[in-house]
């Protein structure tokens, strides 16, 4: 077996802020994201999403499931469901949704595909 070279490996800290980068910083102010895997476009495949006390997600469509474990702190869906630290959470594709932390919160993410604007 060979060794892992230099460039097939990426590590990184959830503890280590400047890791993180601004999820968009325009529609979403307050979040950030860690993800590893840059081939793969922002919001799909595996990620760490953190968000400051009082930001919020754009209201969107996953088009793919979407996975996620709450690693810290609360979040709270349109609908009133409260996901809180140590909840494992599946979304069908599909889903359309908007969430929102008055705690703050790191979520651990993994989506099948890219999300959209909801359905009118």
């Amino acid at each position: 077996m060979k060794p892992i070279q230099k460039d097939e490996r990426r590590v990184a800290n959830i503890r280590d802020d400047d890791a993180f980068q601004p999820y968009d910083p325009v529609t979403e102010p307050g979040t950030s994201m860690l993800k590893l895997n840059t081939d793969l476009p922002r919001d799909v495949g595996f990620y760490i999403y953190r968000m400051e006390p009082g930001a919020r997600t754009t209201p969107h469509r996953h088009g793919g499931a979407e996975e996620f474990l709450m690693l810290e702190g609360e979040l709270i869906d349109n609908d009133g469901m409260v996901y809180r630290q140590g909840d494992v959470v599946w979304l069908a594709p599909g889903t359309e949704h908007t969430s929102h932390t008055e705690t703050g919160c790191m979520i651990a993410v993994f989506a099948e595909d890219r999300e959209s604007p909801p359905a009118a």
